[in-house]
């Protein structure tokens, strides 16, 4: 290397991070930049001895007959080193080793604090992508950087929509109401709004601005969270009533039901007779149990309960009176006493008492009038203070008329009648009552479900003829099945056990599945007489949208050949369950 040239590798390396050494072919050190001596420290110790720590004699005489480049990797004085050593055979002062060394240990921690960001970045992502809520981040153009998969659940589009997307074009097209982006950019402070969405949703949206170290606004955060059930939630709270009956209460929303407690609570401490009329499954026995906790007999006595058709007639005498020894082969030695006995200044919930076989009910009318009765195989008469409560599901007063229910036992038992009505008749019950249930089981199974909105508004509309029964064993059921922890009406099974209001004339899921199909006009001529005017326009609104959605791209364009706003067009496809063109593996509604 020529002197000139030399110099000027030595005005280029010196001091710049990275070690340059020229050696000649002994080894003997010709220049060392800066970096080298700082890595070796004082010159006396290395210059004339050479760098042997870095590369051996053997190595250099190794490069130079070669004359080809050697790469390696080494350690110095903690240092994580990358050397290599090139042949220079052109020197003026004869054929020698070009050094080059740098320091792995800088780009080390680089590569780990990239990293560390990149997992700091993922897991930010994933907060974000599993936030309940919507968030969307933009810029102070308002341009759509980031949002997450729940701004699909509340708009119905999907969030890889709005990437790019200025928010100016989303309000023209009325994806978005007013924005609250340019807001905070203007405010420089969170601002927060209440708005309805094309979905019939009611959003809390809270903006807040995010600044950079000149104290201007670069980006906007925006949460927005569906208060559409807490409304509900709060509504149905304010009506609310609860009483308790045992350990669990009774929940009623509706005037009818108000006046069912107000009735039982009013006879609670009397003594007279109770006969609680209603369907299987309406609560006759949880408002027993409340009649019972409300009457001076709740501290003296026991609730006992007999369920006249569970038990074989005739085993029902020794179950209702008692037996006494030697009543029967196989009787206990000092006989058993019966419910009666047993209720003994408490309450005896006589269930399903229309069940009673005929000798068996004029026992029970003795008992109502003086209070004493025999037990089975017994001659002393057995003195008992219970007061009665009977429920029945069936109609006692056509049973008398068929000469199957005793005629005085029958106005014995009907001093109060109180009928509890089924739930069809009490439609405000319905969802408190789901609600609690709901609590209930993800109490018990330690879980955190919850029912959309749409599910909500189909148990809603639900005849429930198991009343109370079946919607307990329902949500009971579908906490247990259901995988996500939304439950969304595809997990409800078939209720085939009754119908669902206003939903009897519309296309079935079946069909629904089937795809979009072309208009049909001649619905009107097949629906139109029989299921009225509102179920013939459904169909048919139902079966155009459908159609459009399969044959254009976009709810833009499905919009503008209707001649319908791009919201409505989305609202009304989320409210029949019309699915757009597969795009990217997935279902979504086709967008522009």
């Amino acid at each position: 290397m020529s002197k000139g040239k030399t110099e000027e590798a030595k005005e280029t390396v010196t001091g710049v991070d990275i070690g340059v050494a020229l050696l000649d072919q002994s080894g003997a050190v010709r220049y060392a930049n800066d970096t080298i001596r700082h890595w070796l420290g004082p010159t006396d110790s290395w210059m004339k001895a050479g760098l042997e720590l870095l590369i051996s004699k053997s190595r250099i005489s190794d490069i130079l007959n070669s004359g080809e480049a050697v790469h390696w990797r080494t350690t110095l004085s903690g240092l994580d080193l990358h050397v290599s050593a090139h042949p220079d055979r052109r020197a003026p002062s004869g054929p020698g080793i070009v050094l080059v060394a740098y320091d792995m240990t800088p780009l080390k921690k680089m590569q780990e604090r990239l990293a560390e960001a990149k997992a700091a970045g993922d897991e930010l992502d994933a907060i974000i992508q599993n936030s309940y809520d919507a968030i969307y981040i933009a810029d102070t153009n308002g341009i759509t950087l980031k949002t997450n998969d729940a701004i699909e659940r509340l708009t119905g589009i999907p969030k890889e929509y709005y990437i790019g997307k200025d928010l100016r074009y989303l309000e023209k097209r009325g994806i978005v109401e007013k924005s609250v982006t340019f807001e905070v950019i203007r405010q420089k402070n969170p601002v927060t709004v209440i708005q309805e969405n094309a979905l019939g949703r009611v959003l809390l949206i809270t903006g807040s601005p995010v600044f950079n170290e000149q104290g201007e606004v670069i980006r906007v955060v925006t949460n927005l969270r569906d208060i559409s059930e807490l409304n509900r939630l709060r509504e149905e709270l304010l009506q609310l009533r609860k009483f308790h009956a045992g350990d669990e209460p009774v929940v009623i929303a509706s005037k009818a039901m108000e006046r069912v407690i107000e009735l039982a609570n009013r006879v609670a401490d009397t003594d007279t007779t109770v006969l609680l009329l209603g369907e299987s499954g309406v609560g006759k026995e949880v408002v027993a149990r409340m009649i019972h906790r409300n009457s001076k007999r709740y501290e003296k006595g026991a609730f006992i309960k007999v369920n006249c058709g569970a038990i074989p007639q005739e085993l029902l005498e020794s179950e209702l009176f008692g037996y006494d020894s030697g009543a029967f082969t196989g009787a206990k030695k000092n006989g058993k006493p019966g419910m009666f006995e047993l209720a003994h200044e408490g309450t005896l919930f006589l269930d399903e008492v229309g069940e009673l076989p005929l000798h068996l009910q004029v026992k029970l009318l003795r008992v109502l009038q003086d209070q004493e009765f025999h037990r089975v195989g017994g001659v002393k008469p057995v003195k008992v203070n219970v007061r009665i409560v009977a429920a029945t599901n069936r109609d006692l007063k056509k049973m008398v008329a068929e000469g199957s229910f005793r005629e005085d036992l029958y106005y014995r038992l009907y001093v109060v009648p109180i009928e509890i009505p089924p739930l069809r008749k009490r439609r405000e019950d319905i969802l408190p009552l789901i609600r609690f249930f709901l609590d209930k089981f993800n109490r018990k199974y330690q879980t955190a479900k919850h029912f959309t909105e749409d599910t909500l508004n189909l148990l809603k509309e639900y005849s429930w003829p198991g009343n109370i029964r079946e919607l307990s064993n329902l949500v009971e059921r579908l906490l247990v099945t259901t995988p996500s922890h939304e439950i969304r009406p595809e997990h409800l099974p078939p209720l085939t056990g009754g119908n669902l209001p206003g939903r009897e004339n519309s296309i079935s899921e079946k069909e629904r599945r089937k795809g979009p199909a072309e208009p049909d006009f001649g619905v009107l001529e097949k629906i139109g007489e029989s299921d009225g005017l509102q179920a013939a326009l459904e169909q048919l609104e139902q079966r155009i949208l459908a159609a459009a959605f399969e044959r254009y791209d976009s709810s833009y364009e499905v919009a503008k050949a209707l001649k319908i706003s791009q919201s409505t067009a989305i609202r009304k496809a989320y409210k029949y369950g019309i699915r757009g063109k597969k795009r990217e593996g997935r279902k979504t509604y086709s967008q522009p």
